[in-house]
């Protein structure tokens, strides 16, 4: 009695204990600070950028875990062969096939139309290296799922992690698109020189 009396406490003792390790690793040891002024409701894309380090994705699990949310997110597939597939899995990976046409965004919509909680976090620009076009894939599931948008940036100039901004879709692609990349212009990913604005 004692053991299953004692169980769900000792199971939020364990999150508690987990949250504390990451805001003492981002924020005491690392110097991570953040500025969020938007509500993350149960059901959102969260669009992280600029991604131009696999840094990005460790600082941004760390913030999460943090505040005590959990998230899925789009990696390649190559990542989830062997032993580490199964670690991004339990981490919420979603694996993601490139090289094909897929209808990914379709099932993502759907699946967020019927969850009670669906939080995917995405990074526009697709990959860490520097591109021209960024990804729309996001927006649609957003759009066909009737979805807010939240604007995460991650500013190594002030190591500050922010979200001030949150986009709700009107179906007006470029537009929207375009507001997007304006908000993320005013800040400096780790690799500055990777990161660009797509002229719409």
């Amino acid at each position: 009695m004692n053991l299953i009396t004692h169980r769900p406490t000792n199971i939020m003792n364990q999150i508690h204990m987990i949250k504390n390790i990451c805001k003492k690793i981002l924020f005491s040891w690392w110097g991570w600070s953040y500025h969020v002024t938007e509500p993350t409701p149960e059901k959102c894309i969260i669009c992280i950028a600029p991604h131009t380090s696999n840094w990005d994705f460790l600082i941004g699990k760390l913030y999460y875990t943090a505040m005590g949310r959990t998230s899925n997110f789009l990696m390649k597939k190559e990542w989830f062969k062997g032993p580490l597939g199964n670690l991004f899995r339990k981490m919420g990976g979603i694996p993601v096939e490139r090289s094909k046409h897929t209808s990914l965004t379709d099932q993502l919509a759907e699946q967020a139309k019927m969850s009670n909680h669906f939080s995917l976090a995405v990074t526009p620009e697709g990959t860490r290296s520097k591109v021209e076009t960024w990804k729309r894939g996001f927006y649609y599931i957003a759009l066909k799922a009737n979805l807010p948008i939240l604007l995460y940036a991650l500013d190594y100039s002030q190591k500050k992690i922010v979200c001030t901004r949150t986009i709700l879709p009107s179906g007006n692609v470029d537009e929207d698109m375009r507001s997007i990349m304006q908000y993320y212009a005013q800040f400096q990913g780790k690799h500055p020189e990777k990161f660009t604005i797509e002229k719409l």
